[in-house]
């Protein structure tokens, strides 16, 4: 056991999250800590709600970040919104539907899923046969950006047939928020949970979450307390809620929402839209040079997130030896392939701070060094100037 002070080697950060963390959010996170209930931080609370429902597109009062990861904020949304007993239709095209089930369980109410294959959208089409089929249930479970796979599904059209069939909508936006068109209200989505650490490219540990009008309805009709004391928004709004006199119910990470504000403020510099497009387009150059080199997207152009670009691994090239390589020669992380696609596709992140033109150079430079010198089944020499096509515009 090392007795010396941690210094993490520098790295370019291009898997599934976290993210390349700007200079300024780091520089936010060293300011000096002050008290969770001191009024300059009672002043930033609310400058950072007002923040959040700009990314999310809400005017929902209801609009925080929890104190801990985006797994908090998933679990936030399904212990207030869901009690024993409740039917829930739940979505599954890859990892994370997988959760939102294992959280409708534990919350004792009964999970009904609608299965697509990994890499596809959800489908509408089976989403509104089991509302029919089930029309007991009172909530629909989604992932609008599913990070196993890099697949968009259409939240607007999903979070239309949950009210249709007068359900509440529960969205995962983690990988999709201030990356991807995300406009809350607008589309009806009742409750929405994020995490910091993917195209905000702030530090992991903290979920943006919303609840609208008729989810807080909902959670103040319960029968029963919410199982877990930590994430009831009935006491979490009495310290978020932004009167005067704030009850205390736990103490916040206080630097880390000075670096929370800061990753907020550059959104709101750079305007949503804008990161939503430069999002797009930088997609469109790493997906030419990874093209022209011979990799293939595993999901179709119409659903491909372009902050999460799942490609299959070319015939030749062992996985783990080459993201070992790329880590250990060029200080460059992508992230493996999970669960049904483990060993199949690399996953490839465009997010924040790490969309960016000098990383998607540094990708494809790298990945055809090592995969060249591998005696992989590729096009060497090929990916950067079809990416740099795409970047000047041609």
């Amino acid at each position: 056991m090392s007795d010396q002070s941690f210094h993490p080697p520098l790295r370019t950060l291009m898997g599934p999250g976290p993210s390349d963390v700007p200079p300024r959010v780091l520089e936010a996170l060293g300011r000096p800590t002050i008290g969770h209930l001191d009024p300059a931080f009672v002043d930033l609370m609310d400058e950072i709600k007002g923040l959040l429902q700009y990314a999310y597109q809400t005017e929902s009062a209801l609009t925080m970040p929890i104190s801990a990861p985006g797994s908090a904020g998933m679990e936030a949304c399904f212990v207030n919104l869901v009690e024993p007993g409740d039917k829930v239709i739940v979505c599954q095209n890859g990892v994370f539907g997988g959760r939102m089930k294992e959280n409708v369980e534990r919350c004792g109410g009964e999970a009904v899923m609608v299965m697509d294959d990994w890499g596809k959208p959800v489908d509408p089409g089976k989403v509104d046969d089991a509302l029919k089929a089930h029309p007991d249930a009172s909530i629909l479970a989604f992932v609008h950006a599913e990070t196993s796979t890099g697949a968009r599904s259409d939240a607007k059209t999903l979070a239309e047939l949950a009210r249709k069939h007068d359900c509440l909508s529960i969205v995962d936006a983690v990988t999709s928020l201030a990356g991807s068109e995300l406009r809350v209200d607008d589309w009806g989505i009742d409750a929405i949970y994020s995490g910091t650490q993917k195209c905000l490219s702030c530090v992991p540990g903290i979920s943006p979450v919303s609840f609208g009008e008729r989810a807080q309805q909902r959670i103040a009709n319960r029968s029963q307390r919410v199982q877990s004391w930590f994430l009831d928004m009935n006491l979490i709004m009495a310290y978020w809620g932004g009167s005067a006199k704030r009850a205390y119910h736990h103490t916040a990470p206080v630097n880390a929402m000075y670096a929370l504000h800061e990753s907020l403020l550059m959104l709101k510099e750079e305007g949503l839209e804008n990161a939503w497009a430069r999002h797009q387009h930088n997609h469109l150059a790493l997906r030419a040079g990874l093209e022209a080199m011979g990799l293939n997207f595993i999901v179709d152009e119409a659903s491909r997130l372009p902050q999460l670009n799942a490609v299959t691994i070319p015939a030749g090239a062992d996985d783990a030896a080459v993201r070992t390589r790329l880590l250990q020669e060029h200080h460059l992380e992508i992230g493996a392939g999970l669960g049904d696609l483990a060993g199949k596709v690399w996953r490839i992140g465009l997010m924040g701070y790490a969309s960016r033109v000098e990383n998607i150079t540094l990708c494809l430079g790298a990945l055809d060094a090592v995969l060249s010198d591998m005696g992989a089944d590729i096009k060497p020499g090929v990916a950067l100037p079809a990416a740099e096509k795409v970047l000047a515009g041609a």
